[in-house]
């Protein structure tokens, strides 16, 4: 690899990843929305809150509409650069990665906006959709279907995204996309840390204490969270659980 290709790949990735569509459409469709931050009311008189200004936001402020056009934008911003890159230079993929690792640290940590940005789910799914989508469909399925037998909202959500790690190493002879992929998981669950320790926390609380209110205050469909309470592996443990103590 050439070191004036890598600084530009670099380069040229981190800010277009620091432009925050979020931002950009929120000042288009309705300039008085807040579009940076996500507070969700749960069970119990409990709250959900975090500062990233990503699609989810978008969404809750705007409607699924624009909350869709956001991420489709946040996608094609990290994605169609790494892309170009692959096409460009076929025989060093890294280029490409090299972009989608600088494009997802600017969607996280936006030059333009002070370094506050959202976490980056859509900015991994847009390299990866484009330079393997035959991963993606693999590994959300294989995902969906552990936290569908599981039986947690977060399995099915998050679990694709670690998935696509082993399926690199597995799929591709090249090991940069292993090391994209490592990258792209490291970033993204560092920058969830306040979620997630917020999340904890609410569980210590109390709230939520079924997949039906976990997948309703993530915005999963409550549907899908009820199918879990009934239906799989940590539904069966708790009624064999509550079968014991009345024994």
């Amino acid at each position: 690899m050439e070191l004036q290709l890598i600084v530009l790949a670099t380069v040229l990735g981190y800010l277009l990843g620091s432009l925050s569509f979020a931002r950009i459409v929120g000042r288009m469709v309705d300039p008085t929305a807040d579009v940076t931050r996500i507070i969700e009311e749960l069970p119990g008189g409990h709250t959900f809150e975090s500062d990233s200004a990503s699609a989810t936001a978008a969404r809750m402020a705007l409607g699924t509409r624009w909350g869709v056009t956001t991420g489709l934008l946040d996608m094609a911003k990290v994605g169609v650069p790494a892309l170009i890159w692959v096409l460009l230079y076929p025989d060093t993929p890294a280029y490409g990665l090299i972009s989608g690792v600088a494009g997802h640290l600017g969607h996280v940590l936006p030059l333009y906006h002070r370094f506050v940005g959202g976490r980056g789910e859509s900015a991994v799914y847009g390299v990866v959709l484009l330079l393997d989508p035959l991963g993606v469909l693999a590994t959300t399925v294989a995902g969906a279907v552990l936290g569908l037998v599981i039986g947690h909202i977060l399995i099915f959500r998050w679990a694709g995204l670690v998935l696509l790690m082993p399926w690199m190493a597995w799929w591709h002879d090249d090991p940069a996309y292993v090391v994209y992929m490592v990258a792209a998981n490291v970033i993204y669950w560092t920058s969830m840390v306040p979620e997630l320790r917020q999340y904890v926390h609410l569980l210590k609380q109390g709230a939520p204490v079924t997949q039906e209110e976990i997948a309703g205050s993530f915005a999963m469909g409550e549907s899908l969270g009820r199918i879990m309470d009934r239906y799989s592996l940590l539904a069966w443990w708790e009624n064999r659980k509550h079968a014991d103590e009345k024994d």
